[in-house]
Order: C-alpha cells, then structure tokens, then sequence
C-alpha cells in the first residue's frame, strides 16, 4: 500500500480521483458524515457551552474501523471532503475520530476533479478551517434546539409525529400566505381591443395586428370604441425604430440551476441535485452547491477559444460576473462544465439533459449581445384619440441568443412582438379587417413552483445552496404541503367583433386557473403555520431567519463565537416554549359550519388523527359521524354545502356479477369496495361520481394486476409466491420471505416452501 491515505465523502468522487493519483495514494470513501448527534436525545450539553455530543452511528462502525487501519499504515491523511461548511465539518469529524495528529493531516479542497486541480490541491495543502467547522456546528446545533423543543409543543397542541425546524417553517408560511392571497383574490375584468389591419396597396394576405393603447372596464364603453371604428379610417401617425442590445444571463449558482433545470428539463429541485452531484463527482462539472457566477481566467480562456471555433470570432465577448446574492458564502466557481470544448458527455439520460443546460448557460455568458431592431407603429384616426399600437422585433445579430435564451417563471408568450411586419411608411392609410373586443379576467397570484420558492428564499437570504431542496423535500414529507396538478374551472368571457361594417357579440368559455407542479398548503400545513406565528414570531420571522444566516457566515469568517450565536437566541425561545406549553389548542383546528339538515346536529370541520375530515354531531356524541375531507378542501374555506356532499359517501354505485360495488373516501384517499376487497380510484377519479361502467374497468383491471402478482399458491397452507418490487418473494399471513439467489419461483415445491419458511425470520423482507 502507498504510504498516503486520501478520505473523500463518496465512492464515485473516490473513483474519479484515483485516475489522477498514482499507485503511492489510496483513496476511500467515508460515505459522507462519520458521525452525528444523537437521534434518541437532544445531544446537546446546554448549561455547559451548547457542547454538542457526537455519537458514530451503527452503519458507519465498519466504515470508521477500516479507515482508523489504513490511517494507521498510512504516513500522511489527506482530507479531500467538499470545499465548503458541510465539507469542512466532514473533514474535521474524520480527524477527530481517526485521532489524527496535525502534522499528519492535509486539507485539500477543489471546485473541479480533473487532473490539474486535483495536483494543484496536493501541493497546496491547508489545515482544517475551524471558523468553517464552528458556522457548520452552529447551524446544526441551532436546527437541533428548534426542532427539539418546538415539535414536541406541536405533538401536544396539534397532533403527533409532526415537526418544526427554523427554515423549513419559514418555507411554510410563505405557502400558506400565498394560498390566502389567492383565497381573498377577486378577478376584475376589462376589454382589450385588438385589431387585424391591411396596409392600402397591399395584397390581402398582408396583415398587421395592433392593439389599443387603452382597455375599458365594460362592455358598454368597449361597443361604443367599435361602433366609432365602423366609419373611422386608419393610417399610419408614427413608426418608430429602435436598436436594442440584449446580454446575456451569469453562469448557473445552484439556485439558478435547480430554477432552470425546472423550467426547461421539468426537473425536481431533488432530480436537479442528484444529476449535479453525479457530474461533479464523475469529473465532468464544478462542484455544483455555490453562490458564486465567477469563472477562473482558465474557463474563460476556454470559452472564448470554445466560441471562436464553433460560431466566430465576433460571437465572442469575455464578462465576468460579480455575485449579487445576499449572504454568499465561500469563493467557489459557478457551476459549469470542466473542459468547456466538451460538448457531449456519456452519461444517464437526466445527465445529458443537466450537462446540456450547463454547457449552453456557460458559453453563453461569453458571447457577445444579441442586437435587436424593435419597430413600434402607432395607427390612428380621426374617429378618436386612442391609437393602435403594432409592434415586431427583428434579430439583427443573434450573438448568445444562438446558444441560449433563460427562461421565466410565468412566460406570457403573447407572439405580436415577433410578428413580421411589411414595408410600411407615416401617413399610410390602413384597412381594418377585423377589430375585436376581448374581455380579460385580472391574474391571481401565481402559486409556487419549486423554482420559483428557491428563488423566494434567495431573495430573502433565507437558506443556503445546500438547503433549499432538503426544505421543500421536508415540508412535503411532513404532509404540511403537496406538489399537485390541478385542473382548471370553466369561465364565460364576452367578445365584441367587428367585421364587414358590422358589430357583433358572443359568449365564450374560457379555462382558467389550471395549475401544473405548484406547491399547495395542506390543512395539517396552515394550522401548524398559523400556530407557530401566533406563538414564535421571532422563529417566523423572515427578517430574523435571514438575520441567523448572516451570523453563520460572520462565524464562517472568524468574526463571531458560534455559542454565544446560540446563547442569544436560545435563553428567550426556551421561555416562549415553555409559555406556549401551558395555553389551549388553536383555534383554527377546528370549525362550527352549521346544522346538518338532516339529523339537525352541528357539522364540524377539523383535524383528525389521520388528517382533516368533516363530523357531524359533537365530540361527546356516541353517533357521530366522520369523513375525510377531499383533495385540495380546506378547513377555512370548505362551505357548509361541500361538507354535507362529503357525507354521500360511502354510496352504492351498482353490482358487479352478483356482488355490490361501494365507492369511499378512506384514509388512503378515494376507494372502491368490492367482494371485501378496496381498491383505489386513484387521483382522477372522483367517489361521488365515477360511474358503473368506470368502475368494473378499474376493478377488472386491479384483479388481472393482481393475477399477475402471483406465480404459485399453496391455499390449503396459505402460502403464495408472488411478483414483489424487488424480485419473487414468499408470503405467508403478514410474513415475507426472501427467495434464495438462482432458485426459480416456478419451480419450488411446497417442501422447500416451508423449508425456507422454517429457517424463520433471518429471511424476512417485503416484497
């Protein structure tokens, strides 16, 4: 063996690094953090500093022994983790475990695995940065005091097993406040009039779209502009001519990317991250968690000599970018590909899309601006005051827009402005072909997407480039929010045309208010937000929470004690904790609607042990009834009708060769029941509808999957050998039991059933 050690935090960055280091260095992998706090305690020594105590966990013993034995044999340990807080933290926990003596350790840190970086690092070693490792401590012990202290508030007050973190509740008011703005939203309408103008002297198929520099807020005043147009003739009064320069976006931080790669790729912040992580970590990208747009004099170099190949010459323009987010952290690169003159890679089919997206962001940020000609036209008459405006954009140059053009949250892709426009000149007389009045329903606040909330939180400097996926990826899991399609409502909207000298009006219908992977609160969301706002203003505070990641990057710079952070934030939330502990539920937990019709009871919304649902009749009511509320009801603003619809369920929807079909809403969500068994409806099918028909196809269809489940059954015993997700299993009652490596399924008889049956619980796993 060589006589260095070199420890990382992944196989794959392990197996990447050892292509540039000769046979006298070993690399391994510590397979991220060695160690942690406790996850049975709090972990943490409060009246003696916030000493935190660090115990290895069972998983990583194997791990930590092999580690200690090379460490041994070893004559220096270079500690190659992550070039940043949770990095640093990384290599300092190794030091530590391992008993490292300083002058056996080696710090090295790179923002790229190739060969340059990597040997540039070993000849300029460092020692652990500790300013680094006490910001990483502080925020970890802060989380850990938070969620130890508040979560167990919100078990007695709400309900179990739910949690609260100083971020990720933060994230969850954001949510919640938007819903309500959307809930307390009231669309105002107003007539857009658009026309379709023939310039004189044209051939008939020239056509000119323009629209009036004003709208009208009704009906009326929009008929009384197209009644003035039947007589009024049209010509040119101005065109204007302007030249445009349009520059390119920076290279790609990662909120910039995870922003991105939604937009464009559809990607998941989560799918964002794993496809980064394995191009880093394959040598192909910088390491891809960093505030920073910075490019190295060598990527630039690159770059012009990358776009001076490809498009030209004067396709090239050298930038380089200054980093404007709030709090950025540690001076990494951007994120970009490492040899810029590789424009395809071999890799998995969500690589290749990230790769791709990398690749065009970064060359174009180095090319010149595009050069834009936008012509606006102002047609008039002398029937009124108001003019219509057409206007169009010419690319004169294309510069970057030849690789890359960013995309935007809510795109409104009207076209006009790109709309080729013929040879035209002032005074021109105009032919109006068609004008029409269209009424146009004002926007509600649009709901978060995933990007769109990263870059919410960036903009409040709440969070790190590390975080913002863990704390979308938290507040799903904990059922305080769900990423959701919805589809839309219909809606009539008027329309006034004007053709051939005549005024007509009709009623269309329009969709609106359809929603695709928006972030939407959920009951056990709002109450858990609202009671934490009434209750830890400080805590909810954006202000405060962008306050505490400011002081972790003061402590990062060596310019702030990490405890003392901790001291004064923890004595007077501890006081408020132990406050909160002594007053009632919170009111919003719960709702009175009304009076059930029916039995005359009170009907109640509310949360439940498994969720919210609609009751009727009082807590003390032994015949009370229950029923769980339906995607996307609230208890806030769930009508006393909705509710009572709730209670149709279960119903009878018809018989099935004998056998009668029940449909339900279950703590699962929508069912149907047939021969004892229930079966989901899924998420398109609705209990209080679906039909017959719908119904027998759902059910036949849940039999033949389940057919096909099974590859051998032993009824007298019990016993089945079915199709499970990870291979052919057996099951007996509630047991499973693992099929031994090359056995056929098909072939087992029921002596050697029972036989690996017997050999008992060792080969127990689901299937």
């Amino acid at each position: 063996m060589g006589a260095n050690l070199v420890i990382v935090e992944s196989p794959a960055k392990a197996k990447t690094i050892e292509k540039f280091l000769g046979n006298e260095y070993t690399v391994k992998s510590s397979y991220g953090h060695i160690r942690d706090l406790s996850k049975k305690n709090l972990g943490i020594d409060i009246e003696n500093g916030f000493k935190p105590t660090y115990l290895i966990s069972e998983d990583k013993k194997d791990i930590v022994n092999e580690l200690k034995k090379l460490a041994k044999k070893a004559d220096t340990v270079w500690l190659a983790s992550d070039e940043d807080r949770e990095g640093e933290a990384i290599a300092w926990h190794l030091k530590d475990v391992l008993e490292l003596p300083d002058d056996k350790v080696r710090r090295i840190v790179f923002h790229e695995i190739t060969k340059d970086a990597i040997i540039h690092a070993v000849e300029n070693p460092r020692n652990v940065d500790m300013n680094l490792v006490m910001a990483q401590q502080a925020r970890r012990v802060l989380d850990r005091l938070v969620g130890f202290e508040l979560s167990p508030v919100l078990w007695k007050k709400i309900k179990p097993k739910l949690s609260a973190g100083r971020v990720q509740s933060v994230a969850l008011r954001l949510i919640v406040e938007r819903e309500r703005e959307i809930q307390a939203f009231s669309a105002k309408s107003q007539f857009k009039i658009e026309g379709i103008f023939n310039p004189e002297g044209s051939k008939t198929t020239v056509k000119v779209s323009a629209e009036l520099n004003e709208k009208f807020d009704t009906e009326k005043e929009a008929r009384e502009l197209l009644e003035k147009c039947i007589k009024a003739n049209f010509k040119i009064s101005s065109i204007e001519e302007k030249e445009l320069k349009r520059s390119p976006s920076p290279p790609f931080t990662t909120s910039t990317l995870q922003q991105e790669a939604s937009r464009k790729l559809g990607f998941s912040l989560n799918q964002t991250m794993r496809a980064a992580q394995n191009l880093y970590e394959a040598g192909l990208i910088t390491y891809m968690r960093t505030d920073s747009t910075n490019l190295s004099k060598v990527a630039l170099t690159a770059a012009k000599q990358t776009i001076t190949e490809m498009f030209g010459k004067e396709y090239s323009k050298t930038r380089q970018y200054e980093t404007k987010t709030k709090g950025a952290q540690e001076a990494h690169e951007a994120i970009r590909p490492t040899y810029l003159n590789n424009v395809n890679i071999d890799a998995g089919v969500q690589e290749k899309k990230l790769y791709s997206l990398i690749w065009k962001r970064t060359i174009a940020s180095q090319m010149s601006d595009a050069v834009i000609q936008r012509t606006e036209i102002n047609i008039g008459s002398d029937s009124f005051t108001q003019k219509f405006i057409a206007s169009a954009e010419k690319i004169k140059f294309d510069g970057f827009l030849k690789v890359y053009l960013e995309s935007a949250d809510d795109e409104d892709n009207a076209g006009d402005a790109f709309q080729k426009l013929p040879t035209l000149k002032t005074g021109q007389q105009m032919n109006a072909l068609t004008i029409k009045a269209v009424e146009k329903f004002s926007q509600k606040p649009p709901r978060y997407t995933e990007a769109s909330l990263v870059k919410k939180l960036e903009e409040l400097g709440i969070g790190r480039p590390s975080t913002y996926a863990p704390i979308i990826s938290t507040i799903i899991m904990r059922g305080y929010i769900v990423k959701d399609s919805r589809p839309g409502q219909e809606r009539a909207c008027r329309e006034i045309i004007l053709e051939n000298g005549k005024v007509s009006s009709k009623v269309l219908k329009e969709t609106w208010g359809a929603e695709k992977n928006k972030l939407f609160p959920e009951d056990i969301g709002i109450v858990v937000n609202d009671f934490l706002l009434e209750n830890f203003e400080s805590i909810m505070d954006y202000n405060f929470t962008a306050k505490v990641e400011e002081d972790f990057d003061t402590i990062a710079a060596g310019k702030l004690v990490w405890n003392e952070v901790i001291e004064d934030f923890y004595r007077p939330f501890h006081k408020q904790v132990e406050k909160t502990l002594e007053i009632s539920r919170p009111t919003n937990a719960e709702r009175k609607l009304g009076k059930d019709p029916k039995s005359g009871k009170n009907l109640y919304v509310r949360i439940g042990r498994f969720g919210p649902l609609a009751q009727i009749g009082d807590n003390d009511d032994p015949e009370k009834k229950f029923v769980s509320l339906a995607k996307g009801q609230l208890i806030e603003t769930i009508t006393l009708e909705e509710a009572l619809k709730l209670f149709e369920l279960p119903r009878v929807v018809g018989s099935y060769k004998g056998k009668e079909i029940v449909s339900g809403i279950g703590r699962f969500g929508p069912f149907l029941k047939y021969d004892s068994k229930f079966i989901s409806l899924g998420k398109e099918k609705d209990p209080r509808t679906v039909d017959l028909e719908n119904s027998i196809e759902i059910i036949e269809e849940h039999f033949k999957k389940e057919k096909e489940k099974i590859i051998k059954e032993f009824p007298k015993e019990g016993i089945q050998i079915l199709n499970g997700r990870f291979g052919a299993y057996i099951k007996r009652g509630k047991d499973n039991f693992k099929i031994p490596k090359g056995t056929d399924p098909k072939s087992l008889e029921l002596e050697e059933v029972l036989a690996i049956i017997a050999k008992g619980s060792n080969g127990k796993h689901h299937g």
